[in-house]
């Protein structure tokens, strides 16, 4: 399976969280929310990679009310495939929440959740994950399904975030889309001095490093992936 690799430079004088999340316009779910994929502290001057592969998964956990600042922590990540396995029922059984075995029978392309009758409403929330972590949740309501149809985009910021966190994507401070091109698999974000970004393919910014004395120094130590 394809590993992508996005690699965060700061550049910029302050120590905050390097955030990376999806956003999917047309996922199909309504009132879906996004999660804080990935999001670790970086100081300045300093490198951050994360890497991923494009697994899915089923994902709920006991959340509450599903609002910004929430922290969605997975209690539960059961693979799921758009194009195989993709149906679940959620459910409350003996006072506990989970997931029954995955299925087939979804619709083709979709990962559907199912849940079941007996449970009280905004408590839990479900989603649906990437490689291991979760990237979209919706608040669980029993005798009800969502099925999420999933495209997604990604997309960075830098702000003060934890992992997990709902996300309340019109109020994300300067986030920047990272779009692979055909055929790559491996981006830099650096975020400049000025608050700036510069997004590009790994290849692109080791150029431009070679080009530039000053960011030598800064690219020396990156390296390929």
């Amino acid at each position: 399976m394809t590993q992508y690799t996005l690699r965060f430079v700061n550049n910029s004088s302050a120590t905050r969280s390097f955030l990376c999340y999806q956003q999917d316009p047309n996922i199909g779910v309504p009132n879906v929310v996004s999660l804080a994929w990935f999001a670790k502290q970086s100081r300045p001057g300093t490198v951050v990679d994360f890497t991923w592969t494009i697994d899915y998964s089923f994902v709920w956990s006991e959340t509450g009310v599903l609002t910004p600042g929430v922290a969605f922590i997975a209690s539960q990540v059961v693979p799921a495939d758009p194009k195989g396995v993709n149906k679940i029922l959620f459910d409350y059984v003996g006072g506990a929440y989970g997931f029954e075995p995955p299925t087939t029978g979804g619709n083709p392309g979709s990962l559907t959740i199912n849940t079941a009758a007996g449970f009280p409403p905004n408590q839990a929330a479900i989603g649906i994950g990437m490689s291991g972590a979760g990237t979209f949740a919706v608040q669980a309501y029993p005798n009800d399904n969502a099925i999420f149809t999933p495209h997604p985009q990604y997309w960075v910021a830098f702000g003060n975030y934890m992992p997990g966190q709902v996300l309340d994507i019109t109020n994300i401070n300067n986030p920047a889309n990272v779009a692979f091109p055909t055929n790559v698999y491996a981006m830099v974000a650096t975020l400049n001095s000025d608050f700036s970004w510069t997004v590009q393919p790994l290849h692109a910014a080791n150029a431009d490093a070679l080009r530039s004395p000053r960011q030598t120094a800064e690219y020396a130590y990156l390296g390929a992936i």
